[in-house]
């Protein structure tokens, strides 16, 4: 059985406007005036074009106002020189990734959240079966007397039999068993009583 494979919604600007500057120098960061003459290489192409510092990746990304301004500026600039390394120069596609909120689980597998909202449809309760009861054995083990027996499984030669033994009535009933009415007419004997040891005397010693 194959299993369908969940999609995703993902769409790709046909044509993106803005670039990303991958190994910026290091003093791109933190210069004022390279950054300057960095910008300006850019703004030929377009007067507001906006820039974006991620230090930490040693990138830059500038965001165009006209994809074909992007497009113009990375024909010209990519693979250039600035300040001794050569700059490279990609497109920023803009990912979409299915619907911009967060849409709710599908209903098909909502019966499995607790405290479940409700049954799926088509859902019905099942209904216990039938205890098994065997009547035969009931009333052959009614009509036994006691100490008569009764044999439920024949022996085989790999078997062995089942015999069920019914015990014998007692009318004298057992002497050795205790009667709780004796029990309560007889006083018991106190309980002794636990008497504590007694805490020694504290004095104080003399530090050393």
């Amino acid at each position: 059985m194959q299993q369908e494979e969940a999609t995703v919604d993902v769409q790709f600007t046909d044509l993106p406007n803005a670039l990303i500057a991958c190994r910026a120098p290091e003093d791109l960061f933190t210069e004022g005036g390279l950054k300057v003459s960095f910008e300006s290489l850019f703004r030929s192409f377009d007067p507001e074009v906006q820039f974006h510092y991620f230090r930490s990746f040693r990138r830059v990304r500038i965001s165009f106002s006209d994809p074909l301004a992007a497009a113009e500026a990375r024909l010209r600039l990519n693979k250039t020189d600035f300040r001794g390394k050569e700059l490279r120069l990609y497109f920023a596609q803009s990912v979409h990734i299915g619907s911009p909120r967060l849409e709710p689980p599908k209903p098909e597998k909502q019966f499995l959240i607790s405290p479940p909202a409700s049954p799926p449809v088509g859902w019905e309760q099942s209904h216990d079966a039938t205890p098994v009861i065997n009547y035969d054995l009931l009333c052959a083990i009614s009509k036994l007397g006691p100490g008569e027996t009764y044999e439920l499984h024949t022996a085989t030669p790999t078997t062995p039999s089942v015999v069920v033994h019914v015990c014998e009535d007692d009318e004298r009933g057992d002497s050795s068993a205790p009667d709780d009415s004796d029990q309560d007419e007889t006083a018991r004997p106190p309980r002794p009583k636990i008497i504590q040891t007694r805490r020694p005397e504290y004095t104080p010693g003399v530090e050393q």
